[in-house]
């Protein structure tokens, strides 16, 4: 079986690959002494660590030309800390996107711990870490738990000098995958009143037949937090002997795919402002217990409008233009100005000169504004293109609302509001006849 470390981005065109080595940079987290703890507070010391993800199983196709052997140190060091991972014991639900974090511009975050189960087996001497990994800019996070494995071949064993713990002759610390809890989708911004799915499962090696699982859904925002979603079933029990309780109404987790494949995600309906935040998806199996964390960001587009499509003047009299954004969240959105002469091509900005309202909250949460402009016409002549330009994170790009100047000479203001007078009249009589 190939193994490979990415060097740089990794193109899909060769066939044949069987898995791949990934090799992470880490920080080994610690509890430590010091200021922090004498303040009452915790006090954590972060060691450089590598994490070797051995034969990942790989779905896609990678040019051998690109990817170059994993090769242990010449010589072993004591003080090295390298986590040798056998990833291919559990799978990891789209691991393979570690490979194009390159390619894709982003970057991966991993940390590692030191854990205990909740129901260790005395007669083990394995030991046992977690290791927190994230692709930052919307890719994959999972977390680990890691198993040491027995170094038997070793008689004399070279002895890791932080951690006590016996190395592989080539200066690795030997571990398997027994547990992770992942999500394909991290972090999710969806609009107002829709339903959404936040993805969260976890594998399991060797489970018993028979074990409780349980799980937990838990929303934190702001500083207030509450549990969304509680449930506890047994993977050879009946729907009736599962405990669920809610929340919120609309919310469910499938209980046979959970049991089934590990999928553990929560359905929520007809969203609202209140259901943005942070989501934590606990999962409990066995002895083992870790999570992941998604975020939930709502948003919607502002409906926007100007007062008149059309800027008349029949005189020197200013006018007072109003651009109106509503129904908008999140709270941030930028109106500017700009005014097109009929000789120019060039915008000209006016946002210094207009005003803003307050914002005014609606009882969904959403947000409405309105920006002010006053306008003269010795300043924008005839034909000129006044424009309204709105920008928010929920539109793909700005808004832009244009009016044209246009200056009535005093006759014609005349026969134009004698004629708006009219068809009003037979509007008026019209509606009488009927």
């Amino acid at each position: 079986m190939l193994r490979v470390l990415l060097l740089g981005c990794v193109f899909a065109l060769a066939h044949g690959l069987e898995g791949a080595d990934v090799v992470l940079s880490c920080s080994l987290i610690e509890e430590g002494g010091g200021m922090g703890n004498m303040m009452g507070g915790a006090h954590f010391t972060r060691t450089p660590a590598t994490l070797v993800l051995r034969d990942l199983p790989m779905t896609s196709d990678l040019s051998p030309e690109t990817i170059t052997p994993y090769n242990p140190p010449n010589t072993p060091n004591a003080d090295d800390l390298i986590f040798e991972v056998q990833a291919s014991s559990v799978e990891i639900p789209e691991a393979e996107s570690l490979l194009h974090a390159d390619c894709n511009e982003q970057e991966v975050v991993c940390e590692l711990s030191q854990y205990v189960p909740r129901a260790a087996d005395p007669e083990s001497t394995a030991s046992h870490f977690i290791g927190s990994i994230h692709v930052e800019g919307g890719g994959v996070s999972f977390t680990l738990v890691l198993q040491t494995t027995s170094n038997e071949n070793e008689k004399v064993p070279l002895i890791q000098s932080k951690l006590n713990l016996p190395l592989s002759q080539w200066g690795t610390l030997l571990t398997d995958v027994v547990f992770v809890v992942y999500s394909r989708s991290p972090s999710v911004a969806v609009p107002i009143g829709v339903d959404v799915v936040l993805d969260c499962g976890y594998r399991q090696r060797d489970a018993p037949a028979d074990q409780t699982v349980g799980l937990e859904w838990r929303w934190q925002h702001r500083g207030h937090g509450r549990m969304v979603l509680d449930m506890k079933t047994q993977t050879v029990d009946t729907e009736e002997g599962t405990q669920v309780n809610v929340d919120r109404t609309g919310v469910s987790v499938d209980r046979s795919l959970l049991l089934q494949d590990g999928n553990a995600s929560l359905t929520m309906k007809d969203l609202k402002v209140s259901d943005e935040g942070t989501y934590i998806c606990t999962i409990t199996s066995g002895g083992f217990q870790t999570q992941q964390i998604v975020q939930l960001h709502l948003m919607q587009a502002p409906r926007v409008f100007v007062t008149e499509k059309k800027v008349v003047f029949q005189d020197e009299m200013p006018k007072k233009l109003s651009c109106n954004c509503e129904r908008y969240y999140p709270l941030d959105v930028k109106v500017d100005w700009f005014s097109q002469l009929p000789t120019e091509t060039e915008n000209i900005s006016l946002t210094e000169k207009a005003s803003l309202s307050s914002h005014r909250q609606h009882s969904d949460g959403t947000f409405s504004l309105s920006s002010f402009l006053t306008v003269r016409p010795s300043d924008q002549p005839a034909g000129t293109v006044l424009i309204c330009r709105v920008s928010h994170v929920a539109l793909q790009t700005p808004m832009d609302i244009s009016m044209t100047v246009e200056i009535l000479e005093p006759g014609e203001y005349y026969w134009m509001m004698l004629a708006t007078l009219v068809l009003s009249l037979l509007f008026l009589y019209q509606a009488l006849r009927s």
